[in-house]
């Protein structure tokens, strides 16, 4: 007959036998079927299970594991965003309010409108929306074509829309839309007949860089059709890229000011011309007022 071990009771509450028990489960450490909490501790004791601390990261490590969650979410990597939000809620020091979000976003991952749009765009399916622009105007959008996508750090849904009222980018980009996602109204999201685009309306503009930005720049992965140096102009880089949205590319340029300048489109060029001009009056307004 085998040596029977020794017993020692424990002074655990009710809550934490089940997790005990639970912790075993998972570890496959059982009884026939049922879990065998002596086991776990004789595991333990036998550094079969290491006991690490629980509370020893750092505010920057759970942040950047926080963004990579949401990163993956606006990927629309939801299956990997739910575990990488299980490692976070596994943590004993993670801060009410991030535990509170976090429990929530597992319990529903993504709205369900978020789900039926990727599913039509990857069937390539037409569907209409609901959206609310800032002034809290709603407007009904027939979309042919969408892409989830990131500017300034916001998530938007960049789109070819039967409809063209109200947008104010040059004609040729006139079915061009981009949407901010939280902008979109709930439960409004169905699908509609016809023909899916093959990507949105585009047109090529010409810029030349100058100074410390022309030796800076990078190319635009898949944007840039040109990207080269003036012969003629040793210093002066031209790039010629292809652009669906001047609004975008306007908010980019306009932080390079004399480093940058829009040769074509003409239309596009003398739009940028009269902001410049716009923003001349107004810095001589101040002036005089001074």
């Amino acid at each position: 007959m085998g040596r029977r071990g020794q017993s020692i009771t424990l002074a655990i509450s009710e809550r934490d036998k089940v997790q005990l028990e639970n912790l075993a489960l998972e570890l496959g450490i059982t009884w026939g079927d049922r879990p065998n909490i002596s086991k776990l501790v004789e595991a333990i004791a036998r550094r079969k299970l290491l006991i690490r601390a629980n509370y020893d990261w750092t505010a920057d490590r759970i942040n950047a594991l926080n963004q990579a969650r949401i990163a993956l979410v606006d990927a629309g990597n939801i299956e990997a965003s739910m575990v990488v939000a299980q490692l976070l809620l596994e943590r004993s020091e993670i801060a009410l309010p991030l535990r509170a979000e976090l429990d929530q976003f597992v319990a529903h991952p993504v709205q369900p409108w978020r789900l039926a749009i990727e599913h039509y765009i990857r069937q390539s399916q037409p569907f209409q929306l609901s959206y609310q622009d800032a002034a809290e105007q709603v407007w009904q959008f027939t979309i042919r074509y969408a892409e989830l996508t990131t500017h300034e750090d916001r998530q938007y849904l960049d789109c070819w829309c039967d409809e063209t009222t109200g947008n104010q980018d040059l004609p040729e980009l006139a079915h061009n839309r981009c949407l901010r996602l939280d902008r979109i109204t709930d439960a409004s999201v169905a699908p509609v007949s016809g023909q899916w685009h093959g990507g949105l309306a585009t047109i090529l503009v010409e810029m030349h860089l100058f100074r410390g930005l022309a030796f800076a720049y990078r190319s635009k992965t898949n944007q840039d059709e040109v990207n080269e140096w003036l012969t003629d102009s040793p210093q002066v880089r031209r790039v010629v890229r292809r652009v669906s949205s001047t609004f975008w590319l306007l908010r980019e340029i306009s932080r390079y000011w004399e480093d940058c300048i829009i040769l074509s489109p003409q239309s596009l060029r003398m739009r940028m011309q009269k902001k410049v001009e716009a923003m001349h009056r107004l810095y001589d307004s101040v002036q005089d007022e001074s």
